[in-house]
Formats: C-alpha cells, sequence, structure tokens
C-alpha cells in the first residue's frame, strides 16, 4: 500500500496568477492540455515581477473548484504567495487556499517527471480508497529549488 500518507495542516494562502480551467483526461491530450502552456507563462522572466506583497521566492499552484473528483474539471492558478491581494496585476487572479487538514506528498527529482509521479501516487490512493479520503476541494502545490510538496486536502476522519 506504500509508506502512509502525512497529514499536516496547510496554512492558509493567498496566491496571485495566472488561472486555467482543466481536466485530467484533458491533460493527458497533447492537443487538448492547457498545463503546459500555463506554467511556461508561469515561468517566465519577470512573470511576477508586478506583483506586490510576494511572500517567498516558490511558485505555487492552487487546484481548487473541483467539478466532482479526479476525473472532472478544476480550476489551477499558479503563481505567488501574497500578504494581500490589493494590486493585482492585468489577467491575472487571486484565490484564497483556506487553512485545511492535507496530506503531505513531496516530488523530488527531476521535473516535470517528478510531479507527475506524485500525482500518480495519489491517484491511487484516491481510487484504492485510501485513508484518509480526498476532499477535493482545494489543493496546492509549492514549487521550490529542492522540488515540490503537495498538500491535498482531506475530509476529516471520523473517531
Amino acid at each position: 500500500m506504500g509508506e502512509p500518507m502525512k497529514i499536516i495542516e496547510r496554512p492558509e494562502l493567498l496566491v496571485v496568477g495566472y488561472a486555467i480551467r482543466t481536466s485530467n483526461p484533458e491533460e493527458m491530450d497533447p492537443a487538448l492540455a492547457r498545463l503546459p502552456g500555463l506554467w511556461r507563462r508561469a515561468g517566465a522572466p519577470g512573470a511576477f515581477a508586478h506583483v506586490p506583497g510576494r511572500v517567498d521566492e516558490n511558485l505555487y499552484a492552487v487546484l481548487t473548484d473541483y467539478e466532482s473528483n479526479h476525473h472532472g474539471s478544476y480550476t489551477q492558478v499558479v503563481g505567488v504567495a501574497v500578504r494581500s491581494a490589493a494590486a493585482i496585476p492585468e489577467g491575472m487572479v487571486a484565490v484564497r487556499a483556506p487553512r485545511v487538514s492535507s496530506m503531505l506528498v513531496e516530488a523530488r527529482g527531476p521535473m516535470p517527471q517528478a510531479i507527475r509521479e506524485a500525482w500518480q501516487r495519489i491517484w491511487k490512493h484516491t481510487e484504492s480508497g485510501g485513508v484518509p479520503p480526498r476532499a477535493f476541494t482545494t489543493d496546492v502545490e509549492i514549487h521550490h529549488p529542492e522540488g515540490a510538496d503537495l498538500y491535498i486536502a482531506t475530509l476529516p476522519m471520523r473517531s
């Protein structure tokens, strides 16, 4: 069943960045995939230079507005964490990721393969009825120099 999932409280975050609406089935088809373009845009030099109040140098991906489960549509925002969304540059959105109990899944190694493998572990956990179950509310990826940390929102455990 693999290593047990580490459960932590992820603090609230405010992220300003670019948004797309997509689904995993669409992302599997190179003709329909929107994430590569979103990440190219977010990774461009100076992409977030005009965003005031940046908290750190990391890139954040917020996955939210899930239609259903990991087969349905969702919104992904790639951007930077900010202290406040007072001034949002043209073409960007602000999204609040509320404080939530999350599974922490670490992606280390060459990207984007490491992140794909991390998501495959998460999907396997979901499909096998892994505990705790996913909430499909708001998930966060934090991309930093060592790799990425994925915080996957979970439902509260019944004791």
